[in-house]
């Protein structure tokens, strides 16, 4: 079992009105095997939680630590995050203009591994995930995300964890923009690949549809950038019938310290 252990986490980031802080003191463990949603209003610091672990440079920690199986991930680049087995989807996947879906894929696996796949097993696991995804297999020579419809670039994502097979995954948003059978593809897409390898989850959610589909161990109330409640899938049912009056009200106060979520995922 591998564990990853955030320990009051405090992050600012530079913008046009100065530095702003944006998480004020997370505390959350994530152990492999296990799925957790954190939910929360629009500016409530869940985006950024995402990029700072994954080590998106123009977040700058000033206190708390992150680490995977008692290893510092702060000291890491985002490339030594990834072999060392942490993904994000991105809530907005980019598009790499003269990177093909196969090289990019192969290329990545073979970073993660150190050691190339084997051309045989690798096309055969990378046919059978598109056919999975219901991708066409055109889209193993296009572009990377170039072109894509915004479902389409979020089954690459699932493509991506599916193959890459990382320790923990963090999905931001993943369900923003998806009709109902993107979203059950997607759905099932993250669902294999948490039966197939233990896979670790955190899943970053405005609103309880995907967790019809993907089912939480543990759900987290994220405002003013930090965790204000935590509960078993029983939280997001009150969610769904409460919303969040009660959290923003609670830390109202905090708000105007914190950028809206497109803010945050924008930032530089």
């Amino acid at each position: 079992m591998s564990t990853l252990a955030i320990r009051d986490l405090h992050v600012t980031v530079e913008t046009d009105q100065g530095t702003k802080e944006i998480l004020r003191g997370v505390d959350l463990t994530i152990n492999t095997g296990e799925i957790h949603a954190i939910m929360g209003p629009n500016g409530s610091g869940k985006s950024t939680l995402a990029y700072t672990i994954a080590g998106y440079p123009k977040y700058t920690v000033t206190r708390g630590s992150i680490e995977l199986d008692g290893v510092d991930v702060l000291s890491m680049t985002a490339d030594e995050r990834a072999r060392a087995g942490l993904f994000l989807a991105m809530q907005y996947p980019v598009e790499i203009p003269g990177v093909t879906n196969t090289n990019f894929l192969r290329t990545a696996k073979t970073a993660i591994d150190g050691e190339a796949p084997s051309i045989r097993t690798w096309t055969k696991d990378v046919k059978t995930a598109m056919a999975n995804l219901k991708m066409d297999a055109s889209f193993a020579s296009r572009n990377v995300n170039e072109g894509f419809s915004g479902g389409e670039k979020k089954r690459n994502e699932i493509l991506q964890l599916e193959l890459l097979k990382p320790k923990f995954a963090v999905l931001d948003e993943t369900d923003s923009g998806l009709d109902i059978d993107a979203l059950k593809i997607v759905s099932e897409g993250v669902n294999r690949a948490h039966d197939n390898t233990n896979l670790g989850v955190l899943l970053i959610t405005h609103y309880t549809r995907i967790l019809r589909y993907i089912k939480p161990d543990f759900v987290h109330v994220f405002v003013a950038g930090r965790v204000a409640e935590e509960g078993g899938p029983e939280l997001a049912e009150q969610l769904e019938e409460e919303g969040y009056v009660r959290f923003v009200s609670e830390g109202e106060e905090d708000t105007d310290a914190v950028l809206t979520d497109d803010q945050a995922a924008s930032v530089g």
